[in-house]
């Protein structure tokens, strides 16, 4: 795990691989939880039977379970100290190259793709890929926006 302390660390980590999480398995409970949850209960998310009959062979996650599941897998590779606190600022672009099949394992590996300077604080642009074992594409690329603040925010 590498550990990112303070604005000045965080700016010399800049184009950095940070690391790589451990294996995570992907399984039907979590799917049909992210389905109750969000309500997006499509046949090929939740519906095993029908699922065996598509190309997938069974059914896949949601893009957006994969996505959400970024900041579980990046506690495994990086933790920020130093800092008051840090924000979710957004997303600069999202891509779900191929399906994740129910049952697969993942894992996230995160870059330090661009830090810039605000008020207070860092904008701090990452690149998150997350990986399927055997896969031969990655199941989803995310470029992820963080503001860290040493202070607080301007204005407060």
């Amino acid at each position: 795990m590498k550990t990112i302390s303070g604005l000045e660390d965080l700016k010399r980590s800049e184009g950095e691989i940070l690391g790589t999480s451990a294996w995570h398995e992907v399984t039907q409970k979590d799917i049909d939880t992210f389905a109750d949850v969000t309500g997006d209960r499509q046949w090929i998310h939740v519906d095993v039977e029908r699922a065996k009959e598509t190309p997938f062979g069974g059914t896949i996650a949601h893009g957006y379970y994969t996505l959400s599941i970024v900041p579980k897998l990046s506690r495994e590779v990086f933790a920020w100290e130093g800092f008051t606190f840090a924000l979710n600022y957004g997303l600069n672009k999202v891509r779900f190259p191929a399906p994740l099949p129910v049952g697969s394992k993942v894992r996230l590996t995160a870059k330090v793709a661009k830090v810039e300077s605000i008020p207070g604080g860092a904008q701090t642009t990452m690149e998150m890929t997350v990986e399927r074992e055997g896969g031969d594409k990655p199941v989803c690329v995310a470029e992820t926006v963080v503001r860290a603040y040493a202070g607080g925010p301007a204005g407060s």
